[in-house]
């Protein structure tokens, strides 16, 4: 599918994002091992998060939707999955091969999990070194860590497991293996990443103690159903929140946005670019910050980003790269390798992305630099089969001189279906 971008003098208005993709997974995941009946609205219908739903649902599950963005989780309780009648597809979706390997390593029972071609590519074995350590059973095609995988039934045990890179995905499904163990596991992480599992499990019942970056996690008799009220997800509003400050004359309030800190460094990031940033109506739900985010066109300045902000903002660093290009000054964005492990080599992708704009970027081995202000001319991308390369080439059409061209522009439904529809609502 392909779509065509050209500049906008201005945005204006108020949006809605759809719901936060993490929290969106880990409520059908929690609400499935819970007993009784768990309400989540304001679900993402992505096609990842379906994806989900999909998996559950061949492990015995039943998932009502009684409306567009809301659904009743029908749990089993922590010992009620049933047998997957066949392998599991994770489709696209790393947060769901990830979170179901490590809870699929304790059930009482054989299964197997693959995905898409692009999940093929991405490493599993970050997730299964330390799931081995527990005494779990898992095989892949020749060993080599990468799906498809056979998970055998096992009887876990608890790990103390210092992991080698900050990522909610691998916590996530150590903390669900511990669920099931015969003992605590001790996790630290070497900085802290998103927390919606730790905060959820929590209120589904789990004993969970959390000391800056250490985690301490003990076995579970049962989990008990919770209704989520999912917040708008940040990293998509992230998009908007750029065009807002790049475009001029333009003042944009995106409503209902979750603002957990683990994921708002890339507010902190552009308020020390010199961003008009507010933020009003502040709530808490289910231990989730909320509120309303408003943005004015601002003159941005280069700075550099890395360090323990990184994880706070990793899937938000294609967009602020684009945004570096308007900067004044060179900006600088490093300890981020993780980015070469997502649906992309994101370094690369938006590196070349970048490029067929004309900016003026290099890519480096654990980020980029990006010289600033560069005026950028329409240009033909391919999204690479990445949602967020996909959109942020679709900001960058907004501000460039002549017309842009995004190919791959299928792969959007991943996080935020209607995308393109949101932009022409705001455009002024």
């Amino acid at each position: 599918m392909r779509i065509n971008i050209n500049p906008v003098g201005r945005l204006n208005g108020e949006l809605s994002v759809p719901g936060d993709k993490s929290i969106s997974h880990r409520s059908i995941m929690f609400g499935s091992i819970a007993k009784g009946k768990s309400v989540v609205t304001n679900f993402l219908t992505g096609d990842d998060c379906m994806t989900t739903i999909s998996a559950f649902k061949q492990m015995g599950i039943l998932v009502d939707f009684i409306a567009p963005t809301k659904v009743i989780v029908h749990g089993r309780g922590l010992n009620g999955l049933l047998t997957p009648k066949s392998t599991i597809d994770a489709g696209n979706s790393g947060t769901t091969a990830r979170l179901l390997i490590g809870l699929l390593s304790a059930q009482r029972f054989k299964s197997s999990i693959t995905g898409d071609a692009s999940l093929l590519r991405r490493p599993m074995k970050r997730v299964i070194t330390p799931l081995i350590l527990m005494n779990a059973v898992i095989k892949g095609y020749d060993d080599n860590g990468y799906l498809p995988l056979h998970i055998q039934e096992s009887k876990l045990s608890g790990i103390e497991y210092k992991l080698p890179v900050a990522s909610a995905q691998v916590k996530s499904a150590l903390i669900l293996a511990t669920l099931y163990a015969d003992s605590a596991s001790i996790l630290t992480e070497p900085a802290v990443s998103r927390n919606h599992t730790e905060m959820m499990l929590k209120s589904f019942g789990a004993l969970i103690e959390v000391e800056g970056n250490k985690i301490t996690i003990f076995p579970a008799e049962e989990l008990f159903a919770q209704d989520c009220d999912v917040p708008g997800d940040i990293s998509s509003a992230a998009f908007f929140i750029t065009a807002g400050l790049l475009i001029p004359n333009s003042i944009l309030t995106i409503k209902n946005v979750g603002l957990n800190p683990t994921r708002t460094g890339i507010l902190e990031a552009y308020k020390l670019m010199g961003a008009d940033i507010s933020i009003e109506n502040e709530s808490t739900s289910g231990g989730e910050v909320r509120g309303d985010i408003t943005v004015k066109s601002s003159m941005l300045k280069a700075i550099s980003i890395g360090g323990s902000i990184i994880p706070r903002l990793i899937d938000e660093i294609p967009i602020i790269a684009l945004a570096a290009t308007q900067a004044i000054g060179t900006t600088i964005i490093r300890d981020a390798q993780e980015l070469k492990v997502k649906e992309s080599n994101r370094i690369d992708a938006v590196a070349s992305m970048l490029k067929k704009f004309g900016a003026r970027i290099e890519a480096t081995d654990d980020g980029m630099i990006i010289h600033g202000h560069t005026p950028l001319n329409g240009a033909s991308i391919d999204s690479m089969m990445d949602h967020r390369i996909a959109m942020t080439a679709a900001i960058g059409g907004l501000i460039a001189k002549g017309e842009t061209t995004v190919t791959g522009w299928e792969w959007v439904k991943i996080s935020f279906p209607g995308f393109y529809e949101t932009i022409k609502m705001l455009e002024c």
